[in-house]
């Protein structure tokens, strides 16, 4: 693979703390990501606000802004991150659909095409920029927008079941699964807009936890241990 987006969740980046950053969860997705890069696949990073908020649970304010403060907290999370991958040797670009002073760059895809030419990992911080979009959906825009080869989606659980794994110990998990049954039977892999955005745009996604020794590695080796999503 010559280019992949990777998504991380914002609570598997907080560890067992829930909340805020696990430093040495974040130096190990940093260690393994080295890997990809010395070998040369360039890396797109998406993360979720889920580790400080999650408006929709919020009756209380307004949706869209509430929307805006987890865009904002993606924000926190990719700048966090992206010093912790430069701690371990990379260069990183923070890139956002909205201006924020000098903190970020604003996002087009020359501008992410010219930090990957430069060897840089890009993190896509601030979702679409819009409300009632989620980071799954901006994850998928951003991986079409970029042209990357596969979606790499590193969960809390190693990979996609067709019933909830928590609660049914008989769940049986899928190896490989059309995207169009993640539709049909809404398998929640990622929420629906980009599930069908996927579909559209022939992206697949590989599946699996982050928890697993050297996971993302092994997605894009021959030691894959989750479900791969296809169109």
């Amino acid at each position: 693979m010559k280019r992949v987006l990777l998504k991380l969740s914002g609570e598997a980046l907080a560890g067992d703390k829930k909340t805020g950053f696990d430093e040495d969860t974040c130096v190990q997705v940093a260690r393994q990501v080295l890997q990809l890069v010395d070998s040369g696949v360039e890396v797109g990073i998406v993360i979720g606000g889920g580790n400080f908020w999650r408006g929709r649970t919020s009756e209380t304010i307004d949706r869209t802004k509430a929307d805006q403060i987890g865009m904002l907290a993606t924000v926190m999370n990719c700048i966090y991150v992206s010093e912790i991958f430069r701690s371990v040797g990379m260069k990183t670009e923070v890139l956002t659909p909205f201006i924020c002073g000098a903190f970020t760059r604003l996002f087009s895809k020359d501008e992410a095409n010219a930090c990957f030419a430069e060897g840089k990992v890009v993190f896509f911080a601030g979702g679409t920029g819009h409300p009632y979009f989620s980071t799954d959906t901006a994850t998928v825009l951003r991986a079409v927008e970029i042209e990357a080869d596969v979606i790499l989606l590193a969960k809390a659980v190693d990979g996609v079941y067709d019933s909830d794994p928590k609660t049914n110990p008989n769940a049986k998990r899928y190896d490989t699964l059309p995207i169009q049954e993640v539709i049909d039977k809404q398998l929640a892999v990622v929420d629906l807009t980009a599930s069908i955005m996927c579909m559209e745009q022939k992206m697949p996604m590989y599946v699996f936890a982050l928890q697993e020794e050297n996971s993302i590695v092994k997605a894009i080796s021959g030691d894959f241990n989750g479900t791969k999503v296809i169109v």
